[in-house]
């Protein structure tokens, strides 16, 4: 899984003199579970997920995204709320540079499990160099 599989998804946007209604119905999976990032002074992330996938959308504000499959790394900036993030799993993420107002949506594809976690960079790594070696 390589930085290639991580795609903005544009969600559709309505919008008339009461104001802009943002529609999620074209999330790329089913919904299994939903939170929200605010009030957030530093960064989030710094870890992987082994088998959840994620929609990475910015409610209000501003944040970046900086991912990386083990081998190449892209930053991504989360400025409008009708562009969201999709991210496969296999990737490390962290989120930063968040202005004051910023809210982050994430939804996934997979109940909130500690097992699906990787916090170390190094087993991460060794993780995705091994399944590149198995291929």
């Amino acid at each position: 899984m390589s930085l290639n599989q991580l795609e903005w998804i544009d969600l559709p946007r309505f919008e008339d003199a009461r104001g802009i209604l943002t529609s999620l119905d074209v999330v790329p999976f089913e919904v299994r579970n939903a939170f929200f990032l605010h009030s957030v002074l530093s960064e989030r992330g710094g870890h992987a997920h082994r088998r959840t996938g994620q929609l990475i959308v910015p409610v209000a504000g501003s944040f970046r995204v900086h991912a990386s499959d083990g081998c190449d790394s892209a930053d991504y900036a989360l400025l409008d709320s009708c562009r969201a993030l999709h991210v496969p799993p296999m990737h490390w993420l962290r989120l930063h540079d968040f202005t004051a107002s910023a809210v982050c949506l994430v939804l996934s594809d997979s109940p909130h499990d500690d097992a699906d976690y990787l916090r170390d960079w190094d087993e991460f790594v060794a993780l995705r160099r091994a399944e590149r070696t198995a291929r």
